[in-house]
């Protein structure tokens, strides 16, 4: 008899019970369906592999559990559809602002896990598990751009977690716990570490990965005691590592959103209010304001509470975040220098880019210094990118080496010649590369018309060795203070010794 089944988009992750509006028979290969620990699922068979998109690692957080910890999925008895995404916590379209193509799928179910597999038979794979970036209130597990394929094609199982973003995630409420988001990504990271193997990955060989606020979730991951034991290694790319925010910075988020709404920080208030509400609140927490009024960038963030992130980043710092965890972290030349252009071009955006006001105050002549030859628009682009992500990510790479933690540093150095792009390696231009996607959809657009395989072929392969033993290549030495040596990708990628030399004054 062919197996039953039902699309996850009719399943009622409820009270325990298990709604159907729809089922049907499949006379596809039983290879194509995993038990999970929670029922069976049925992926997409691939050249590369097989791909179960939108399994849920948690109940739809809706209603009562809108704003609690994620709940266990209720089981279910017939094998469900997983071949198409599930549902996004982004709920506007990204695609003309973001240079990473990112769907917003509507619906509830969105604590959800896409598993690339090369093969669920297989044994003791290592394993990928991607965290995306949108600065912690937008971005997609959807994207093509985090396709498992070439990872699968070198034997890596990769996992893309959805999780809840914005005042949804991260603004702390009375009544509810904080950092919830954070929550979810350790309850993605657990249904990992209980189901990856039936997928043919190894729970042992967890590498937790993202990029940009992604990034910063590795790093907060990596502060979370609750977390340790989940994963072995991470991979953060041009991350957020001035987050965990401290305790203050979350009181203050929260105090402000209710002066901005007239709406109290409390779940209760909260909860009920239609989710095209509390985006226009969001809105409204995040527009210019007057002074000290304006919400710092990323305020909407991972923070220390106390309990599940005891400290904020200076603290993890100096306390060693981590331990012997190894981590491989870097960024790219120009991050955000873009923001830089797009000011001179329009100084009224001054007041309404919090990415634009970042570089403001920096000592001009000490970046003269730093990048000599420079103009007052890159200098004011490198200020804005240094601030952001370089300056922060080098200080990680340096308080490990110091303590003697496994580090691996780079610096993406190619640039794009793709048109709005300026020549420069600016934020998301590294990750096509890493995930060897040279031919996904928008990477044209972003990347111009001939990106280098060549150089694909070598980052990607970095990040498999990474994945599967730890270390990411032979030729790529560990940080350390008496060398500081860094990998620098170009067309010509190479070993530079302390090639941030010039940049240290402005950096630390």
């Amino acid at each position: 008899m062919p197996a039953a089944h039902i699309n996850r988009r009719t399943v009622l992750f409820g009270a325990g019970a298990i709604t159907l509006a729809a089922a049907c028979s499949t006379e596809r290969s039983a290879a194509d369906t995993v038990q999970t620990t929670y029922g069976p699922v049925r992926g997409k068979r691939r050249d590369t592999g097989i791909a179960f998109l939108g399994v849920p690692f948690a109940r739809p957080p809706v209603g009562e559990l809108r704003f609690a910890a994620p709940a266990p999925p209720a089981p279910w008895t017939e094998t469900l559809d997983c071949t198409a995404y599930g549902p996004t916590a982004q709920r506007k379209p990204m695609g003309e602002v973001t240079t990473i193509p990112e769907p917003s799928i509507p619906g509830d179910a969105i604590l959800s896990v896409n598993v690339f597999t090369p093969d669920p038979s297989a044994r003791g794979l290592p394993v990928l598990v991607w965290i995306h970036g949108g600065g912690f209130i937008a971005g997609s597990p959807a994207s093509p751009w985090y396709d498992g394929a070439s990872f699968n094609r070198d034997g890596v199982v990769l996992v893309s977690v959805g999780y809840r973003l914005g005042i949804d995630g991260f603004l702390r409420m009375e009544g509810a716990p904080d950092n919830r988001a954070v929550l979810d990504w350790i309850a993605a990271l657990q249904w990992v570490r209980d189901n990856i193997a039936a997928f043919g990955g190894d729970p042992g060989k967890v590498t937790v990965a993202g990029q940009s606020a992604g990034g910063g979730a590795v790093w907060a991951l990596m502060a979370a005691p609750s977390a340790r034991g989940l994963f072995r290694a991470g991979i953060c790319a041009s991350g957020a590592v001035t987050q965990p925010n401290d305790r203050a910075a979350g009181l203050a988020v929260a105090d402000l959103f209710t002066r901005r709404t007239g709406v109290p920080a409390t779940a209760a208030a909260l909860r009920a209010l239609p989710e095209h509400t509390v985006l226009e609140m969001q809105d409204a927490l995040q527009a210019p304001g007057p002074g000290s009024e304006t919400v710092p960038m990323l305020g909407l963030a991972p923070f220390a509470d106390g309990t599940l992130i005891p400290e904020a980043t200076p603290a993890l710092l100096k306390n060693g975040a981590g331990g012997d965890i190894p981590l491989l972290l870097g960024f790219t030349r120009h991050e955000f220098n873009m923001a830089a252009t797009m000011l001179a071009q329009n100084p009224g955006a001054a007041a309404a880019s919090p990415i634009a006001q970042a570089g403001q105050g920096a000592d001009m002549a000490a970046y003269r210094a730093a990048y000599p030859g420079a103009d007052a628009t890159e200098l004011a682009g490198q200020a804005i990118s240094d601030t952001i992500i370089r300056g922060p990510s080098y200080r990680v790479a340096e308080a490990r080496a110091r303590l003697g933690q496994p580090t691996w540093l780079y610096e993406f150095v190619w640039t794009s010649t793709a048109a709005g792009f300026n020549g420069m390696a600016a934020h998301c231009l590294d990750l096509p590369f890493a995930f060897d996607l040279l031919r996904a959809p928008g990477v044209t657009e972003a990347e111009g018309t001939a990106p280098p395989q060549a150089l694909a072929d070598a980052m990607h392969a970095a990040w498999v060795s990474f994945v599967k033993d730890t270390v990411p290549g032979a030729n790529w030495p560990r940080y350390t203070p008496d060398t500081r040596q860094t990998m620098i990708w170009s067309n010509e990628s190479r070993i530079e010794s302390d090639p941030f030399a010039a940049q240290r004054p402005i950096w630390t």
